[in-house]
């Protein structure tokens, strides 16, 4: 499984950990398709990791807690798949998969790709293929791969999830990414099949999509509440609430939505549907929280309204803290795109009162806000907003 990428798209919250380790719905996204994988009955999976890989080897260890028995090979820099799936030569067996840590795949998905074999790839639908590889279709069998093609060629997007044999290897050794490489195999009249599922395939390309797979995630959650309830607290389920939590009185909780462990949340507190919130989370009273993501450690103050947005973990937020949703075009890489959104906070900020928080705006991992700021622009990494 490739899990080295780095994820420049995806920043502030890949400032300080790699795109497979970003958590939806309290899981990071790596664990999703290791489930997957062990669902389907895969108990050896090598894992080529690189960018901050020490968070990914911590987190994971060697397996056994998932049932799964891993390894580790690093690529020490990551110049793409092909070049990434090169680092496993020596311990690849006749026939494998090769899936991309970063995408959230529903277990469903591979079973019919596994009764397939090599060589094939697996591809879904997609509205837009640009920002992905079109996969060229005819009689089953892939004609040609296009990287975000300018024109609509197919309406069949690439997972990044294979089946291959080990004669891969022979066309990857001058090749950085798998889809050259699977092109090289075309040309020499090697057949390769596509295997389209209509089961769930969810790719975080930009920040925002955090949201979304988070939405996604929450409607296959099965409720649960672990914690404790005080009187006047309202559930309209699905929810669920981790060990040790207490939800105080006259909090009123609207699912989808999820609650890490040894969290404290209210008094008089709003959580609204498509919400999750990490371990050890404290939301004082009169906070209302809608489509949102709080990461684990984080503290909001009271009188807080944070909607669409993505606060990354360990952030500390003085009370009247506001990060309302808006229509904003925000520029990522050289490309712009318009989106509803709120805000964006990187792990570890420090953000005193009264700050307000215009939609799109990203505030970058580590950064101090002084009080009753209102930002209007991007802040850096580390900086002191007085």
């Amino acid at each position: 499984m490739l899990a080295a990428g780095e994820g420049q798209r995806l920043k502030p919250f890949t400032s300080s950990k790699p795109k497979v380790m970003l958590p939806i719905a309290n899981k990071p996204i790596l664990e999703y398709v290791i489930e997957a994988l062990a669902r389907n009955g895969i108990r050896k999976i090598v894992l080529v990791v690189g960018y901050k890989k020490e968070q990914v080897q911590d987190y994971f260890g060697f397996g056994a807690q998932f049932d799964v028995e891993l390894e580790y090979i690093a690529q020490p820099q990551q110049l793409g798949t092909a070049h990434a799936l090169k680092q496993a030569r020596d311990i690849a067996q006749e026939s494998f998969l090769v899936l991309a840590g970063d995408n959230i795949v529903e277990p469903d998905a591979l079973a019919p790709l596994l009764q397939l074999g090599p060589n094939a790839i697996l591809v879904k639908r997609q509205e837009n293929v640009s920002k992905y590889g079109a996969v060229v279709i005819e009689g089953g069998l892939v004609k040609d791969i296009v990287e975000k093609p300018a024109r609509p060629i197919s309406p069949f997007a690439n997972t990044g999830i294979y089946a291959f044999g080990s004669e891969i290897f022979e066309f990857i050794e001058q090749e950085l990414d798998l889809p050259q490489a699977i092109r090289k195999m075309l040309s020499r009249g090697l057949k390769v099949r596509a295997c389209e599922t209509e089961h769930a395939w969810l790719d975080a390309v930009y920040p925002w999509d955090i949201l979304r797979l988070t939405g996604s995630v929450l409607s296959w959650m099965v409720p649960s509440v672990g914690g404790t309830l005080e009187q006047g607290v309202v559930i309209k389920p699905p929810v669920s609430i981790g060990k040790n939590t207490l939800i105080r009185a006259n909090s009123y909780l609207v699912g989808p939505l999820v609650i890490g462990e040894n969290c404290e949340i209210g008094p008089n507190v709003c959580l609204l549907p498509a919400t999750a919130i990490g371990d050890h989370v404290s939301i004082s009273p009169f906070t209302e929280i809608r489509n949102s993501v709080i990461g684990s450690d984080v503290e909001i103050g009271p009188g807080s309204i944070i909607h669409d947005s993505i606060i990354d973990r360990g952030c500390r937020i003085k009370g009247h803290f506001v990060c309302r949703s808006g229509r904003a075009e925000i520029k990522v890489n050289g490309e712009y795109r318009e989106v509803e959104l709120g805000g964006m906070v990187g792990e570890r900020c420090d953000i005193e009162e009264g700050v307000i928080v215009q939609p799109g705006v990203a505030i970058g991992a580590g950064s101090r806000v002084r009080a009753l700021k209102i930002l209007g622009a991007n802040v850096p990494d580390g900086a002191l907003v007085v």
